[in-house]
């Protein structure tokens, strides 16, 4: 393997429209002369109109021809953080993959400052609390996702959801 050679430039046509201080790290056409292009904020994905964020993609698999997505979506802002839930999984099939899954897995892994997992006293369900670094903002944004079955809407899993971000939070400002 020569450690010289160099991908390919992505064709004009596939490139999407990059922000100032953006750049492509990894991309990979599919079928229907379109790409799946990884930049230094975000994941593209055939026919979007924007990039996924890292911060915004929950899981990131690769079956060695695939690529599924399962982006987060918004159920619900609370003060301080934000509920979310699994979007619609996106699957793509990669032709020529090459660095583009390793990145993946690296960039979305490296948004994660911060995760843990709370089951809840009743014994009904669970939250995992998690801070992200986000491209371009300081600090952390913060997100609960719940377990399937767990209540969201009580009163005492919100206020106990409240006190763990808060908890959370507070670790990550401590000083080292």
């Amino acid at each position: 393997m020569n450690f010289l050679r160099r991908r390919p430039s992505i064709p004009a046509a596939l490139k999407p429209q990059l922000g100032p201080d953006e750049r492509i790290v990894a991309w990979s056409p599919v079928a229907d002369d379109q790409a799946v292009v990884a930049t230094t904020h975000g994941l593209w994905l055939p026919g979007a109109a924007a990039a996924l964020g890292w911060h915004e993609i929950h899981k990131a698999a690769w079956s060695g021809r695939e690529l599924r997505i399962t982006p987060a979506e918004v159920a619900e802002e609370r003060d301080g953080y934000t509920v979310l839930v699994d979007g619609p999984i996106a699957t793509v099939l990669l032709l020529s993959p090459g660095e583009l899954p390793d990145q993946v897995r690296t960039r979305v892994t490296k948004s994660v400052a911060y995760t843990t997992h709370h089951v809840m006293p009743s014994g009904a369900g669970g939250v995992r609390v998690v801070g992200r670094r986000v491209t371009g903002q300081n600090g952390l944004s913060w997100a609960v996702r719940y377990d399937s079955g767990t209540p969201v809407s009580l009163p005492a899993v919100i206020e106990l959801t409240d006190e763990l971000v808060a908890a959370a939070r507070n670790t990550m400002a401590a000083p080292e």
